[in-house]
C-alpha cells in the first residue's frame, strides 16, 4: 500500500512538472496592433535594413547582400547554424508571412508556426525596436528579388536540438530591457538604440555563460568568437581608447586610428555602417563613450 502511495505522489510530481515545463516554455502572445496601426515606408525600411546587419547573415553564398537566400554557417560550442533563406520568395523564403508574423518571429523569435527560433537569431535585442522599424523593415525586404534556394537545418545535436527547450532558455536569458539608462542626451539615445536594438553589437563584444546567455555585467567588454577562433575586443572606452572621430572614421572607412583596416565579420558591420547617416555614426560613438565599467 506504501509502495502504490509513493508511486502515486511520484507520478503527480512528475505530471506536474512536466506541466510546469509546457507552460514555461511555451510561446508568449505577441501584440501585433502596434504594427498594424503604422502606415509603411520600405525607403525608410533600407536604413533599418543596414543597421540591423540583415545582410550580413542572410546574404546568399555568392555574396549579394541583396539576395537573401542564407546559407551562411555560424559554428558554435552548440553546433553549427545556418542562416535561413529570408528572401521575399512565398515558398522558401518569408514571402508569405504577414506583418505579425514577422514581428513575432523578429521580435520574440517564434516562427509562423509556433517554433521557438534559436537566439543565433538576436531576437532579445530587436524586441527593442520601435513598431514603426519593424513595419519599414518588412516593407523594404519584400522589394528584394525573391530566390527559391531551399533555408538548411542547423546541425545541432542533442540536447540542443530540442526546441522546446528554448521557451525555457528565453525565460532564464532573453532580456530586452537596455542596458544603459538614465538620463541620457538625444545623441546617446540614438546610438544606445542603434547599438542595443538593430545593430545588436552586444551578441559579439559581450561574454557569454555556459549556456549561451549574455553576460551583462560585462557589456561590451569582449568575447571569445562563436567558433572559437580569435575574439571580438572590448569596445568600452577604457580599452579602446578611440576619440568620437575616429570612432565615426572607423565605422565609414573600416580604418583603425592606426591605420589598421577592419578584418573578419566586422567587414560586413562596416560595410552596414557606412550606408548610415554620418549622424547615427556620431551617436553609437557618443554612446560607446558614455559606457561605464
Amino acid at each position: 500500500m506504501r509502495k502504490k502511495s509513493l508511486f502515486i505522489i511520484g507520478l503527480a510530481l512528475m505530471s506536474a512538472l512536466a506541466g510546469s515545463f509546457w507552460v514555461i516554455t511555451s510561446p508568449q502572445p505577441y501584440d501585433s496592433a502596434p504594427l498594424a496601426a503604422r502606415s509603411a515606408n520600405p525607403v525608410a525600411g533600407e536604413a533599418v535594413f543596414w543597421a540591423a546587419g540583415c545582410a550580413s547573415c542572410h546574404m546568399n553564398t555568392d555574396g549579394d547582400s541583396l539576395v537573401l537566400a542564407g546559407g551562411m554557417a555560424f559554428p558554435t560550442q552548440f553546433g553549427t547554424f545556418y542562416a535561413p533563406n529570408i528572401s521575399p520568395d512565398p515558398v522558401y523564403g518569408i514571402g508569405g508571412w504577414s506583418l505579425a508574423d514577422f514581428g513575432r518571429a523578429l521580435q520574440q523569435g517564434v516562427s509562423p508556426d509556433g517554433a521557438h527560433y534559436y537566439p543565433a537569431l538576436p531576437y532579445s535585442a530587436y524586441a527593442k525596436m520601435t513598431p514603426q522599424d519593424v513595419v519599414d523593415l518588412k516593407a523594404y525586404l519584400d522589394t528584394l528579388p525573391p530566390d527559391a534556394t531551399p533555408s538548411q537545418p542547423h546541425d545541432i545535436g542533442f540536447p540542443f536540438n530540442i526546441r522546446r527547450s528554448l521557451g525555457l532558455w528565453k525565460a532564464m536569458f532573453a532580456d530586452d530591457s537596455y542596458h544603459m539608462n538614465g538620463d541620457l542626451p538625444d545623441d546617446v539615445l540614438r546610438g544606445r538604440y542603434l547599438v542595443e536594438a538593430l545593430a545588436h553589437c552586444a551578441e559579439c563584444h559581450t561574454p557569454r555563460n555556459a549556456l549561451g546567455g549574455l553576460d551583462r555585467s560585462k557589456w561590451m567588454q569582449g568575447a571569445p568568437n562563436p567558433d572559437g577562433r580569435g575574439r571580438a575586443p572590448d569596445i568600452t572606452p577604457q580599452s579602446l581608447g578611440w576619440s568620437a572621430d575616429e570612432i565615426t572614421a572607423y565605422l565609414e572607412t573600416g580604418f583603425t586610428p592606426d591605420y589598421d583596416s577592419v578584418g573578419g565579420h566586422m567587414v560586413h558591420v562596416v560595410e552596414n555602417m557606412s550606408k548610415l547617416p554620418e549622424n547615427d555614426r556620431r551617436a553609437i560613438a557618443a554612446y560607446l563613450l558614455a559606457l561605464r565599467p
